[in-house]
């Protein structure tokens, strides 16, 4: 495996951001965008163990809702 991709929002409630990798069980949350980008590093560290090929990028990919109106 070369990547994986977190899908990452902001969270408008609490503040904050949430991050989940797409098709993985691997979600993770941090108070800043820099504490997030850590948290998202060792959730993928711990996930993928020795037994396992971890991805050489991870691709952290902001999603933004908006309203038209």
């Amino acid at each position: 495996m070369s990547e994986i991709i977190f899908e990452v929002r902001e969270d408008e409630v609490d503040g904050g951001y949430t991050a989940s990798a797409l098709g993985y069980g691997i979600h993770t949350q941090g108070d800043t965008v820099e504490e997030l980008r850590a948290m998202v590093k060792d959730a993928a560290r711990c996930y993928f163990d020795e037994t396992m090929e971890a991805p050489k990028i991870i691709r952290p990919h902001f999603v933004r809702d908006e309203v038209l109106a």
